[in-house]
C-alpha cells in the first residue's frame, strides 16, 4: 500500500495530538485558551492545527504555527483583526515557533459542496482538531484521484499574475526571499498533486513530493528538486525566481489543465 493512506485505500488524517513533540505542548495549551477567549457567544465552531507540529516534524524555532478557525457564521474584519492579534501574540511569547499564521473560515464555506474537494479535504486529512467537534465527521473519505488533484491544485495558474507583481515590486531580499519560499511550496504540492492518482497515495513531505513527481516527469526532476529545497531554504537571487516563475510554474498550469482540467472557479476568482 502507498503511503499517507488507511487499509480501506482512502487517505488517511496525517496529524495526531499525540505525534506533537513535548516542546509545543505548552504552546497549543496557550493557543486553544487564546482562541476560545478571542471568540465567544458561540462565535467558535472549532480550531485546528496543521503543518509540521501535528506531524512531528516540527523544528523548535524554526518551524511555524499553522492554525485554521472556524466560525459559525462569516468571518469579518474585525474576525480578521482578532487572527492578527493572536497571531502576532503567540509569535512574541514563544521561542519554539517562527512565525504563525491563523486561517478563517466559517463551517458553510468549509462544508459545502463548492469546496467538498478542495478545504473540505484540507480540514479532513491535512488538519488535527485542537478545539471543539470536529468538522471531518460531516466530510467524505478522499481518495488520491483526478477529482482531488483539480480540486486542490488546478488553479496555479491564476496564482501567477500576483506573483509576478510582487516579484518586479521587490526591493529587499526579505521580499524575494518570502515570495521564493511560498512560491517554491505551491510549485512543489502541485507537482505531486499532478501525478498524485498515478502514484496512488498522499504525502505532505516536500521531498518526496518532489521525487514522486520526477518519477513521472524527470525531464523537470531537477527544477523540483531545487523548488522542494527552496521552500525550506529560501534564497533571494533573481534565477531562482525567474525559474520558478517563468519555468516551472507556466509549465504546471498548462499541464495541470491538460490532465486534469480547470478547477470549478471560485466567486470572485480571477482570470
Amino acid at each position: 500500500m502507498r503511503p499517507g493512506l488507511a487499509p480501506d485505500g482512502t487517505i488517511a488524517r496525517e496529524g495526531a495530538l499525540s505525534k506533537v513533540p513535548a516542546a509545543y505542548a505548552r504552546l497549543l495549551d496557550e493557543t486553544r485558551d487564546r482562541i476560545r477567549a478571542a471568540f465567544p457567544g458561540g462565535r467558535l465552531h472549532s480550531a485546528y492545527v496543521y503543518g509540521s507540529i501535528p506531524r512531528g516534524t516540527a523544528r523548535a524555532g524554526r518551524s511555524d504555527l499553522d492554525l485554521l478557525v472556524a466560525l459559525s457564521s462569516p468571518p469579518t474584519a474585525a474576525d480578521r483583526a482578532t487572527a492578527d492579534r493572536i497571531e502576532a501574540g503567540l509569535d512574541a511569547d514563544f521561542d519554539v515557533i517562527d512565525g504563525v499564521g491563523l486561517l478563517l473560515y466559517d463551517t458553510g464555506t468549509l462544508l459545502s459542496e463548492l469546496e467538498r474537494y478542495d478545504m473540505g479535504f484540507f480540514v479532513a486529512c491535512l488538519c488535527t482538531p485542537l478545539l471543539g467537534p470536529d468538522l471531518a465527521d460531516a466530510l467524505p473519505r478522499y481518495r488520491p484521484d483526478g477529482l482531488l488533484a483539480r480540486e486542490t491544485n488546478g488553479d496555479i495558474g491564476l496564482a501567477l499574475p500576483g506573483w509576478l507583481a510582487r516579484a518586479a515590486a521587490a526591493r529587499t531580499d526579505a521580499e524575494r526571499a518570502a515570495l521564493c519560499r511560498g512560491v517554491s511550496r505551491r510549485v512543489v504540492r502541485t507537482g505531486f498533486t499532478l501525478v498524485m492518482p498515478r502514484w496512488g497515495g498522499w504525502t505532505s513531505s516536500l521531498d518526496l513530493q518532489a521525487e514522486v513527481f520526477s518519477t513521472y516527469h524527470p525531464s523537470r526532476g531537477a527544477p523540483m528538486r531545487r523548488a522542494a529545497r527552496w521552500a525550506r531554504t529560501p534564497v533571494a537571487s533573481s534565477e531562482a525566481l525567474d525559474l520558478l516563475l517563468t519555468d516551472l510554474t507556466p509549465w504546471l498550469a498548462s499541464t495541470y489543465l491538460t490532465t486534469w482540467g480547470p478547477k470549478t472557479p471560485r466567486p470572485g476568482a480571477e482570470g
